[in-house]
């Protein structure tokens, strides 16, 4: 009896790995971006890496390096949203793309590439500015929505963000339809989504929304925690709920926004990262966020290297391998675990 005792088993083993996911999370990430960057047609000895003039030096710091940096900070950012937004509405349902952040910021972008407006002063900014301002549009007018209503609850706000993303597809549809061959080729290709490509410009504009977005989330674990299990518990706890959710949500979507803007609707990751990360860490927000950060940007970035390679020389927006990724796991989230 004592010798079975003594023996670890699963429950044992699973609290180990918990208690050391997180920096199992850490190191694969750093392997990733220590070694997606060298994935390509053209190999990339390392000390090309540090000698300036190399014809592979430029194309690792021009093009491999920003663009694997981008995926991370986007799939993070993605990631964290995601479980702010599932915390925030107790729906595991819940994306960052909910509110219609996404759907404004394609509006934008449709508008632009369609219509060509400022498009001749600020070329390829355009687009990116565009969707920024659309995604600030639908921010406002999800949270004027619900303040006209005089109910700033999780479930009116995430009703008025559904009925504010409906109402902009139907705009980007009738778009889409009044576009010729070129511009709707531009607009599909912009929503499908795909990781800037090129310089460590798009890096540095989305860096601070990607910091403040997970500074954000990380300075109210124990609010999360309780808000994710009730409102009420959360208030007498001594949470106050209103100005949490206010916070929460104008800090995550001006995250999401920025990403969208950035790189078009990545649709999935805000769903798939963060019940992954519950599996490997549980439910304590404390740990799921830097989990959700470390294992988002790590998922997006090996997508992007898929997406770089699968039909290379061309490349496969990675919006279009997250939603090939997405189906399988809302089916795995239906069928694979047993009603309780």
């Amino acid at each position: 009896m004592l010798a079975a005792c003594r023996k670890p088993g699963a429950s044992f083993l699973m609290h180990r790995l918990r208690s050391h996911a997180i920096y199992i999370l850490l190191a694969l990430a750093l392997v990733v971006l220590a070694c997606a960057p060298f994935v390509g047609l053209i190999p990339i000895p390392l000390r090309a890496v540090f000698t300036p003039g190399e014809f592979a030096h430029d194309i690792f710091w021009t093009y491999r390096a920003p663009r694997v940096i981008g995926a991370f900070l986007i799939g993070g950012t993605l990631s964290v949203a995601g479980l702010c937004f599932q915390a925030l509405f107790r729906n595991p349902l819940a994306t960052p793309f909910t509110l219609g952040v996404s759907g404004g910021a394609a509006l934008g972008a449709t508008v632009v590439l369609r219509f060509g407006f400022v498009s001749a002063l600020l070329a390829s900014a355009a687009p990116t500015l565009a969707a920024f301002a659309g995604a600030l549009l639908s921010i406002l007018l999800v949270y004027g929505l619900g303040r006209m209503r005089g109910d700033l609850s999780g479930t009116t706000m995430l009703l008025a963000g559904v009925a504010v993303s409906f109402f902009f597809s139907s705009l980007i549809l009738l778009i889409q339809y009044l576009s010729d061959a070129t511009d709707l080729h531009r607009i599909v290709h912009w929503l499908m989504g795909e990781v800037p490509a090129k310089g460590f410009g798009p890096v540095l504009l989305l860096l601070p929304f990607a910091l403040a977005t997970a500074i954000v989330a990380w300075s109210v674990p124990g609010e999360l925690n309780l808000l994710a299990i009730d409102e009420e518990l959360a208030a007498s706890r001594g949470v106050n709920v209103a100005r949490t959710r206010k916070l929460i949500f104008f800090a995550v979507s001006l995250g999401v926004g920025a990403t969208v803007a950035t790189c078009g609707p990545i649709g999935f990751v805000g769903m798939i990262c963060p019940h992954i990360c519950r599996l490997l860490v549980g439910h304590n927000h404390r740990r799921l966020i830097p989990a959700a950060w470390l294992f988002g940007g790590t998922f997006l970035a090996l997508c992007d290297t898929v997406a770089f390679r699968l039909i290379a020389p061309a490349t496969v927006p990675v919006g279009v391998v997250t939603a090939l990724l997405g189906g399988p796991f809302f089916l795995w989230l239906l069928f694979g675990q047993k009603p309780r």
